[in-house]
């Protein structure tokens, strides 16, 4: 048989890419449970029309198509995709069992999800997301949009020890942008947010003519939107920079109003909890229409052409059956994007690839279910173990060992053997030569080595 070509897009680790990536995982998990956060998991696919509604994912979806099923077919709405993120199943789950839930309903969710674009660094068509939401019924207090970034801040921080790089989350209020757009005359709101959203990958030039071409802009007013872009900071003097640039142009508006002091709110409490993590940017726009207040998106420092590894943003009309609605906050993590850059830019390292932090040697065949008692007896005490694959020579099973990562080798003892030195087991580190007696009912390996741990590469 052939050697398979891979698939370009879907990432498969190596047993130390594995590793590394459960450890940012259960970093995740931890932190976000530490902060009242339930798991949910929710099925990987939904309706055809469900995922297409807002219409501009229609490219990235994979249709789910039995062999048997008409190819003819026009029945769209009968049909299933994978869902392409976390936040339209989410949505769809809040609203199918809002009667079994308490709300403020505080969530984290990580699964696959599957988008059918073009692979490229950090991008695949299959990958690993981690989200958090809290959602409420009918409304939602402005201070969860201060409190989600700084749950973000916390987990991508706890990650810091094993070679993540600084992270900096940057944030905006879409009712500042929406204030001032509209204070200055343009009312395609949408249309200047999405011009806006271009603005790192083609430059202020091109992002002018787009405003002007898509939004109905004249060249001032393209100008203007171009200036509140430009606004920068890590403080509260990020308000009055907005609001010196809407003096100028005469934008005035409670929107503006409104959401200048949300910005403002977000930031002194940023500065307090995560200094020199969360700053204002007035460029971030966050394309997806359905954003209504905060936005976010973070970037690994000295990584920045990796793009956002974790974004998000305020919605208060994604989740609605037409009599209630459910407003939400929530953020999203790319986590295959994120252990894609520590792994190939050479960042961290896991310190074994198996979870065997003991190889129990056999002497001989006859000898294996003596072998096994002290795997048992080591396992059932939180070690974890495995067995020779054959009784060679102990050089050989060393070096099996060694090739395997695994950092102790367990000779078993002979009752019956006439050399003293043999009757009891002993247990060596392979690393150092180190030889000694051990008994399976109280030897313990160093706290270091009892499992596999992500560490920086260098360390």
């Amino acid at each position: 048989m052939a050697r398979p070509t891979p698939l370009s897009g879907f990432p498969e680790w190596l047993p130390e890419g594995r590793v590394v990536e459960q450890h940012v995982l259960d970093v995740l998990r931890r932190t976000f449970e530490l902060h009242g956060f339930v798991g949910i998991e929710t099925r990987a696919v939904e309706p055809l029309d469900q995922l297409l509604r807002k219409g501009e994912t229609s490219k990235e979806v994979y249709v789910l198509s039995r062999l048997q099923e008409d190819p003819e077919s026009p029945d769209r709405g009968g049909r299933l995709g994978l869902h392409f993120d976390l936040t339209v199943p989410f949505a769809r789950y809040v609203l199918e069992h809002a009667g079994h839930l308490a709300f403020p309903f505080r969530r984290y969710q990580i699964q696959k999800v599957w988008r059918g674009e073009r692979p490229q660094d950090g991008r695949f068509r299959e990958f690993v997301q981690a989200d958090i939401d809290v959602v409420g019924a009918g409304e939602l207090p402005y201070h969860y949009e201060v409190e989600l970034p700084l749950v973000m801040a916390e987990a991508l921080g706890a990650l810091r020890d094993v070679g993540l790089p600084p992270v900096r989350i940057l944030v905006n209020n879409r009712k500042v942008a929406e204030g001032f757009y509209r204070g200055i005359g343009l009312t395609d709101v949408e249309a200047v947010l999405r011009s806006i959203d271009k603005l790192d990958k083609v430059g202020g030039p091109a992002v002018a003519e787009l405003l002007v071409a898509e939004a109905g802009a004249s060249a001032d007013q393209a100008q203007a939107c171009l200036e509140l872009a430009a606004v920068a900071g890590d403080d509260e003097s990020v308000v009055d920079a907005v609001r010196a640039v809407a003096d100028r142009h005469g934008a005035t508006h409670p929107l503006l109003d409104e959401g200048l002091a949300e910005l403002g709110a977000l930031v002194r409490a940023a500065a307090v909890r995560a200094p020199g993590v969360v700053r204002a940017e007035l460029k971030i726009a966050r394309g997806l229409d359905y954003y209504t207040g905060s936005v976010y998106e973070t970037l690994l420092v000295g990584h920045e052409q990796l793009g956002s590894i974790c974004s998000g943003g305020r919605y208060d009309t994604l989740a609605s059956d037409g009599s209630s609605t459910y407003p939400g906050v929530g953020l999203s993590i790319g986590v295959s994007r994120l252990v894609s850059r520590l792994l190939g830019a050479g960042l961290v390292r896991a310190t074994r690839a198996v979870p065997s932090a003991v190889l129990v040697a056999v002497a001989n065949e006859d000898d294996r279910g003596r072998s096994q008692d002290v795997a048992i007896a080591l396992r059932a005490r939180g070690i974890p173990v495995e067995v020779a694959p054959s009784a060679a020579k102990f050089g050989k099973q060393i070096r099996h060992a060694d090739r395997r990562g695994i950092p102790f080798v367990w000779f078993p003892g002979d009752p019956a053997a006439e050399d003293p030195a043999r009757v009891a087991d002993q247990v060596k580190d392979i690393r150092s030569g180190e030889q000694v007696p051990a008994d399976a009912a109280t030897w313990q390996p160093p706290a270091e080595d009892l499992w596999p741990r992500v560490v920086p590469a260098e360390g």
